[in-house]
């Protein structure tokens, strides 16, 4: 009889104490079904579906949806209804081939249809190469630095979205009483969000300016709080905790209560165009969203940039094992890799090495060959961008997601695209060739940080269950490669359809951004090094100050109306897990609280992709002029009750 295993380990999801180890569900020390014909056949169909449905959605009315939530649901029932024995492990390759769909997405649509915005042909095998080379460089760099990510930093980094799909695909496999916990707050969570996403039963964002004064205060102080009122990302929050959501958000508060409103002050009757993009308003003309997209948020980037290369050198010790591995294994006629246990198992080294110098080279013979560039020292030139910017940039992903969930890739693309630009003009390529060589460029890096960020989280989902890494990551490449070609195919049926300018045409609002930087760029225009500086030495004070800066200049990057619900959702995590002496009622309502959580953004995943279907095929709900008059000022009140559903819920458990 198949063994029903419906909890992790009480040790998942802290550190460990000294000798302390952790056993995952499925034992190192027996071998389980994990790749089988169901399992990849599976995954693959989740590939195909899930890249085409997010990349049309995506394009078509702007809204990108996470797939490895809904795909982990799905095989969870396909797994139960089809009775398939040993199906936990078959469901994390599953999870973790069709999970490509959502990284490759993003990684495509951020960037290739920019080419189409700016008037410059591209071939489908131009646009499939980006995304496939891109994505099997995400790969590689990642698997070195696995063991660093998911084993030694075990307890340290709470991997919100692997922890939500882990709790999915566990109590989907166990039943009993924690799937039921999951099933009804994935309903309560998801209601919520569909019915404010699809009806418009109140707003989706609370602002200070909803009251008279904070109007006033906004117009003329800059100075504006916004608030996400979505399930899904209070249940982030929560999983996050209350450290790092505190972080975050203070990088939020930095730029939202003092950059913007400062900027106003100093500068309000300037017309500041730092990237010479024909800005006409004032700093005091324009809202303080505007401010912060045009000005406030590429702190944030330089941030970010600055921290990530931080990480690299204080991950030089891990860098330096993962070569010397390598180097070592040269020297050997096998390879040792069968006397690690099983959840240990890594590709080779030899075979990640190999892997990575054919990547390059193939992307070498792309630049020079494949109608990107002019010549072979332009050619050269790309190459050694792509490698340094996506080697340094997938710890900075990984570190990103492991954190809060988000994979800030936009953001590092943006800055490949203008250091991509700098280098193309200076080697003499301009222009529409040269727009495009930066946009394909910048098409392999975005993949790449997509993908490794997107790869990070199947890897811990593995690590906490128990799977074996090298199926995880043999069978990764070839989701990759049908992702590619799916969106890749998806985007050139749509740009004939519809095209990307024009009145009907796709909205496309991340390669309008990115079109919107290269365009001057390759024209004589500039890049905002003052505001990167200035991201830069505020990651380098937070450094010395022992302070995570990743995290705090994410806080800076992301809007601060998806900032401020996780600092609620960490406040109520602490809340519930310290109001007991008891330290094993503490634990075990933190625990019951991390389902709900995970049911919040499992719901709200899978329903914010009806809603985005629902969007395409333009339902006009009838509560739609409610919302516009009404909807922001009610939606406090639906909030404080799923505050008050989740804090009530998870102190209501007992302990054996």
């Amino acid at each position: 009889m198949e063994e029903k295993r419906n909890a992790l380990p009480e040790n998942a999801q802290r550190e460990l104490a000294p000798g302390e180890t952790y056993k995952p569900l499925l034992d190192a020390d027996r071998k389980w079904a994990e790749v089988t014909p169901y399992s990849v056949l599976l995954g693959l169909l989740m590939v195909v579906l899930f890249s085409a449905a997010a990349a049309y959605l995506g394009l078509r009315v702007g809204q990108v949806f996470e797939a490895a939530i809904p795909i982990a649901i799905i095989a969870v029932g396909l797994t139960s209804a089809l009775g398939k024995k040993d199906g936990l492990g078959q469901n994390v390759i599953i999870q973790s081939i069709g999970g490509c769909s959502g990284a490759v997405v993003a990684g495509a649509i951020f960037t290739l249809p920019a080419i189409y915005i700016l008037g410059v042909e591209v071939d489908f095998v131009q646009m499939f190469l980006s995304s496939l080379l891109g994505g099997i460089l995400g790969i590689l760099f990642l698997i070195p630095f696995r063991k660093y990510f998911v084993s030694e930093m075990h307890g340290k980094y709470p991997f919100p979205e692997a922890t939500a799909t882990t709790q999915i695909l566990v109590s989907g496999d166990g039943g009993g009483k924690d799937a039921r916990i999951l099933l009804v707050s994935g309903l309560v969570g998801g209601l919520y969000d569909f019915v404010v996403n699809t009806f418009g039963a109140w707003a989706d964002t609370v602002s200070t300016t909803v009251v008279g004064i904070g109007q006033t205060i906004a117009d003329k102080a800059k100075l504006v709080l916004k608030l996400n009122t979505g399930a899904a990302v209070l249940g982030l929050g929560y999983i996050v905790g209350l450290k790092y959501a505190f972080i975050i958000c203070c990088g939020s508060f930095l730029v939202w209560l003092v950059i913007i409103p400062l900027m106003n002050l100093i500068w309000g009757g300037q017309v500041i165009d730092l990237m010479h993009t024909g800005v006409t308003q004032t700093i005091g003309q324009m809202a303080p969203e505007q401010i912060f997209k045009d000005y406030a948020r590429h702190i944030g980037i330089g941030g970010i940039a600055t921290a990530g290369i931080i990480g690299i050198i204080k991950s030089f010790g891990v860098i330096k094992s993962a070569v010397t591995l390598a180097v070592g294994e040269f020297g050997k006629k096998g390879s040792n890799a069968g006397a690690a246990p099983r959840t240990e198992q890594d590709l080779p080294m030899k075979t990640i090495v190999f892997g990575i110098v054919l990547t390059l080279l193939a992307v070498f013979a792309f630049f020079a060959f494949g109608g990107v560039v002019n010549n072979v020292w332009q050619a050269l030139v790309g190459l050694v961008i792509v490698a340094i910017v996506s080697f340094l940039f997938t710890t900075v992903a990984a570190n990103a997601i492991a954190i809060v969930g988000t994979n800030p890739v936009s953001g590092m693309t943006l800055m490949t695209l203008i250091i991509a630009a700098l280098i193309l003009v200076a080697v003499g390529l301009k222009g529409n060739a040269g727009m495009a060589a930066a946009l394909i460029i910048g098409g392999v890096v975005c993949t790449a940080l997509s993908v490794a960020g997107s790869f990070i989280t199947d890897l811990k989902i593995g690590y906490w269950i128990g799977s074996t890494p090298k199926k995880q990551e043999g069978w990764k490449f070839l989701g990759v490669a049908v992702a590619a070609a799916t969106v890749c195919g998806v985007m050139l049926v749509l740009n004939k359809t519809y095209g990307f300018v024009g009145d009907q045409a796709l909205v496309a609002p991340q390669a309008n951004a990115m079109a919107a930087v290269i365009q001057p760029m390759m024209n004589g225009g500039g890049a905002p090094w003052l505001l990167y500086g200035i991201g830069a030495v505020i990651a380098i004070v937070l450094t010395l100050m022992k302070v995570p800066a990743l995290a705090f200049a994410l806080g800076m990057f992301i809007p601060i109306d998806l900032n401020l619900p996780l600092l609620i959702g960490g406040a109520i995590s602490w809340y519930v897990s310290t109001r007991s002496k008891d330290k094993a009622v503490n634990d075990a309502r933190l625990n019951k609280g991390t389902l709900i959580a995970s049911g919040f953004i499992a719901g709200g995943a899978l329903m914010g992709v009806v809603s985005a279907l629902l969007k395409f095929a333009q339902v006009d709900w009838f509560l739609s002029d409610w919302n516009t008059s009404w909807g922001e000022a009610v939606a406090i009140v639906p909030f404080l009750c799923i505050v008050i559903y989740m804090i009530r819920s998870s102190m209501k458990t007992k302990t054996e």
